[in-house]
């Protein structure tokens, strides 16, 4: 290792991106990603730096193995995310490589004494809460419209808008068929980011607005614009339903899973022939066979699709809990799972009081549903198969008396709570 050539490194060295963006907003930062000017991957080498980097020259730093990158540029060179030839050389500037990046608020660097390299006004967008895009090449890049969609979720608190010129970029782009170029594991990637955000509901939003939610989630935007009985839902619309779910979601869970299937769990409705509107009797199974395919499509992780899955199949019964008979109670137990994993029926709970709350007027209503099902579960817990083997019960027997008194102990609690 060169100690003297990582030294000069160091000194000529530019934070960049979103740590410099975060250190504005006063918020905390996860990771520092730096920028060097006038090197080159050779010399990189000999100051003892790691490369990691496959389409163009990343190193980690010998000592704190944060990311330096060569200051490079980009150019199209076919269609789609990955249709990009990149150059990097000693004499590429630091503005041209801040250029290429997607949004002013990203597009800012500071020196090793933290003075700010803000050349295309990043600061003054970011105290107007503004996401813009750099310049016209953020058309070539259709993971940027995920990008400023998540940008508008993560900021969203704090007001962020898309600025009027980027959003036509983003509907030409749209139209264009360049986010049909979108790979789905990106696109998971993006909507997880968005799903932990405190604003996932905007990451949608965004979407929407630029025509591209009916290309990467046809399913979700099938719902915009369905009604339902307005004595429910005040809302009526379907998918502004769903959107007030999610908010409701992030109120009673920091979980993406949750989240996730808050986001998914009316997903039928979307399906249902408009001479039944504003009814939808059975979209349960609709929605269930739609989170199926949205889950298959998107490579969407075990976890997140069997709670979506639940929910989906019986959120519906959730909502009758108070009325349902304690066979179909047990039904419900057994078809969340909730025996085996009853952290799974906590969060299958949660999300149905997503739900119940996602409703105008209905934010911060009392309802019993879920203290009815949680004192039921309980109930049928302490049911136990030692009992039924002392009581000379034996092979299938033993089953069907298991059942039965699992019913007889929810009917028990049902009556203690009338």
């Amino acid at each position: 290792m060169n100690t003297e050539l990582l030294h000069e490194i160091e000194e000529s060295r530019f934070l960049v991106g979103g740590a410099v963006r975060d250190r504005l907003l006063g918020i905390p930062v996860n990771e520092q990603d730096w920028v060097v000017i006038g090197v080159t991957e050779q010399q990189m080498l000999s100051a003892g730096f790691q490369p990691v980097g496959k389409d163009f020259p990343v190193f980690l730093h010998p000592k704190t193995k944060e990311e330096h990158a060569l200051a490079r540029t980009e150019r199209k060179t076919a269609p789609g995310y990955q249709g990009f030839t990149v150059h990097t050389a000693p004499d590429v500037t630091l503005e041209e490589d801040l250029l290429r990046r997607d949004l002013t608020i990203n597009a800012m660097a500071q020196t090793s004494d933290e003075q700010l390299v803000d050349p295309f006004n990043g600061k003054e967008d970011l105290q107007q809460g503004l996401l813009r895009h750099v310049s016209e090449a953020f058309i070539e890049d259709p993971v940027r419209i995920l990008r400023v969609a998540r940008f508008a979720a993560r900021f969203g608190q704090w007001g962020f808008k898309v600025a009027h010129k980027t959003h036509r970029l983003m509907k030409q782009m749209v139209e264009n068929g360049e986010v049909d170029a979108l790979v789905p594991e990106r696109v998971w990637q993006e909507t997880l980011k968005a799903l932990e955000t405190p604003r996932p509901d905007r990451f949608f939003e965004v979407l929407r607005q630029c025509g591209a939610l009916e290309r990467i989630y046809p399913e979700l935007d099938a719902l915009f614009g369905i009604p339902q009985p307005a004595h429910h839902h005040p809302e009526i619309d379907c998918g502004v339903h769903t959107l007030m779910v999610l908010q409701q979601a992030v109120k009673l869970s920091d979980q993406a899973t949750l989240r996730f299937a808050a986001l998914l769990h009316d997903l039928g409705k979307g399906t249902t022939p408009q001479q039944a509107w504003p009814k939808h009797h059975g979209h349960e199974s609709r929605s269930k066979r739609l989170v199926k395919q949205i889950c298959e499509r998107l490579k969407v992780p075990k976890a997140f699709r069997e709670l979506a899955l639940a929910v989906a199949e019986y959120h519906g019964h959730y909502h009758r809990a108070d009325e349902m008979r304690p066979a179909t109670i047990l039904k419900v137990f057994e078809g969340v799972d909730a025996f085996r994993r009853p952290q799974r029926f906590e969060e299958f709970l949660l999300v149905c009081e997503a739900d119940q709350r996602g409703r105008t007027g209905f934010e911060e209503a009392i309802f019993s549903q879920g203290e009815t099902l949680r004192s039921a579960f309980e109930a049928a817990q302490s049911v136990k198969t030692e009992s039924i083997l002392e009581d000379g019960f034996q092979g299938i027997e033993i089953r069907e008396e298991f059942k039965k008194r699992r019913i007889s102990a929810i009917s028990q609690s049902l009556s203690k709570r009338k």
